[in-house]
Order: C-alpha cells, then structure tokens, then sequence
C-alpha cells in the first residue's frame, strides 16, 4: 500500500507527495500549481487541499530556472517554395527588432511537416511560426494548445490558431482585372490543388470572371506547386479549344513551368500568351522571367508573424482576433500584353 501519510521529517514537500497525498498524477499536480488549463475545478480544490495540509511550497529557484527565456521562435518552411525563403529573410528582420532570434526547422521531400515540429520542440523555442503549413486543422489547434503558433500564408477553419495571411481571393481578382482591362476575354487559371491559399485563389478567380461577364469562359487547368506541375498545365493549355490567350497561376515557380512550354511551342509571351504569378518572389524578380504576378507583402506578413507570436508568449494578445489579412497588390512586368489580333 502507497504511504500518502506525507514525507519524512526534515525532507521537503515534493510534487510527487502532494500527488500521492491528492491521488492524482504528478503531471496534474505541475498544471494545478502552475494555473495552466488541462484540470478541472474539482480536481484542483483536492490537490490545492493536499498541498496545503503536506505544507507545500514551491521550489521559487526552479521555477525561475525553468522559467528562463530562450528567446527563440522556431520557423518551419519548405524547401521547395521560393517565396517561403523570402518569408524567411523577413521574419529574421522582424525577429531581430524585438530580441528574439530564429530556429529554422526545413519541410523537405523526405522530412514532412510532423519532423520538422519535433525537431524544434527539442530547441526550447518559445513559439512556433508554420509558413503554409498543410497540417490537419485539429493538429494546428492541438500544437497552440502547447505554445504559441502563428500559421503564415494559410487560411485556417478553427479559431484558436492565430494565422496571418494574404488575401488570396483578392489577389486572384486582381489578376483577372489586369488581363480584362488589357482585353482578354479567354482567361484560364492553372490551379494550385490542395496547396494552401488554392482553394481561395480558385475562387478569386472565377468570381472575377463572373463579374466582368466572362463566366461561360471559366477554364480551371490543373497545376501545382512546381515547374513540372505548370509545364502540365501548359500543354493542356495548348490543347484547348478555343486556346486562352492568357492564364493567372498558382505562384511563381508553377508559373516559370507554364512559360517554358509556351515558349519551346513557339508562342510569344506575352504577344500570343499572357501570364500572371503569384506571390512576387524571388523568382519573378529574374531579368529573364520578368513575370507579372501578384506580391504579397513579406514586410508586412512577417511583422505581423512575429507580433502576434510576442505578444500571446507576453500575453498581450487578443483573445478573440485570430486571423489577420493582408491586402496584395498587382506587380506589371513584362509577360502580359493585350491579346493578339
């Protein structure tokens, strides 16, 4: 039988003897003494009654031990997406004016988002920043209830995650209004699939079409993340009947694969074929691509990133506002052009 009598003379009260004294685990008895959520109003009247009557008092030397900043935000991004290395540069930026540094954790083709999480886990970061994360939302809301997680670059269906995105529905309509207002009138969109921002940008797309008329039109090719994956969507573009004389893409790397296949088929860009991206990466910025894309603000987005993920690990932040949207804005360069003929 458990001696919960309490401990021995002259030694001192410990987590363990209010745990066995209250007949709950020592993890519970940390989350009652520490105020944190995970118990309930019952359970902590019982251990609060056990502590008392063994005499407990906190160890306050490791409790500010325990409580040492490490000042450290882990950041976990994909290798395979340019703007993500444009994000990164600006959350250091961001990090740096407020004290904090960054650790970097890589999703790879062969690391998926779960390891990149773990890894940092083991850093002692403070706080979490997912760069288009493609985590179940239950997992996202699971993660916050551990630490501060702010989502970048994604919408997310459940209000306890803190998340900072571009508007991508607004930015998809912005595409769309350059290319009519150039007049075209045949207009595809190379679709990103499952990718996060996808499903928003899709619907940008065909509400803008509707509203300048052009619904009957609507022409959805399927893309990606990758060349490969805009390099497919481009011949299915080329087999199309009538052939759109322009196309709006899921973002820019897809959209370098789309203008590769145009041109080895002989089509000039923009003369024959007008191209937008998305995101203004790095990328578009190239002398040889020069592509007309859809930026989204990293200052900004990475700013608000790193405030948010401060302000919830000091307690400042909002309760209740989660999500904050950042306005896009078009960037013309030279691969659209009014429609040949």
């Amino acid at each position: 039988m458990t001696d919960v009598s309490g401990p021995s003379r002259g030694r001192r009260t410990t987590l363990a003897d209010v745990a066995a004294r209250a007949g709950v685990s020592v993890p519970l008895v940390s989350i009652v003494m520490r105020d944190a959520p995970g118990a309930s109003a019952a359970t902590r009247e019982r251990v609060r009654r056990a502590a008392e009557e063994l005499g407990y008092r906190p160890d306050i030397r490791a409790r500010l031990l325990r409580r040492a900043r490490s000042r450290l935000i882990g950041v976990v991004f994909g290798v395979q997406h340019p703007f993500h290395g444009d994000l990164v540069s600006g959350l250091y930026t961001a990090a740096e004016a407020v004290g904090y540094e960054l650790a970097l954790s890589a999703v790879t083709p062969g690391r998926d988002e779960r390891r990149a999480v773990a890894s940092l886990l083991q850093d002692r970061c403070e706080a979490l920043i997912l760069l288009g994360p493609q985590l179940a939302a239950s997992d996202l809301a699971e993660l916050t209830a551990r630490m501060p997680v702010v989502v970048v670059a994604r919408a997310v269906r459940n209000r306890a995650v803190d998340v900072v995105r571009t508007d991508d529905a607004a930015g998809l309509h912005l595409a769309v209004d350059h290319l009519v207002e150039l007049g075209h009138t045949r207009i595809a969109h190379v679709d990103g699939g499952r990718a996060p921002g996808a499903a928003e940008r899709r619907r940008g797309y065909r509400k803008a079409l509707h509203e300048h008329g052009l619904g009957a039109g609507e022409l959805v090719l399927s893309g990606g993340l990758t060349e490969d994956e805009g390099a497919a969507a481009a011949r299915a573009l080329l087999e199309a009947d009538p052939r759109p004389t322009a196309a709006t893409v899921f973002n820019d790397r897809c959209a370098t694969g789309v203008l590769d296949v145009l041109r080895r088929a002989g089509l000039s860009v923009p003369r024959d074929v007008s191209v937008v991206g998305f995101d203004d990466s790095s990328l578009a910025r190239l002398s040889h691509v020069a592509l007309t894309t859809v930026a989204q603000d990293t200052e900004r987005l990475t700013a608000l990133a790193v405030a948010r993920a401060t302000a919830r690990l000091d307690g400042t932040a909002p309760a209740s506002e989660r999500e904050q949207v950042v306005p896009p804005h078009l960037v013309v360069r030279g691969t659209t052009a009014p429609p040949p003929g």
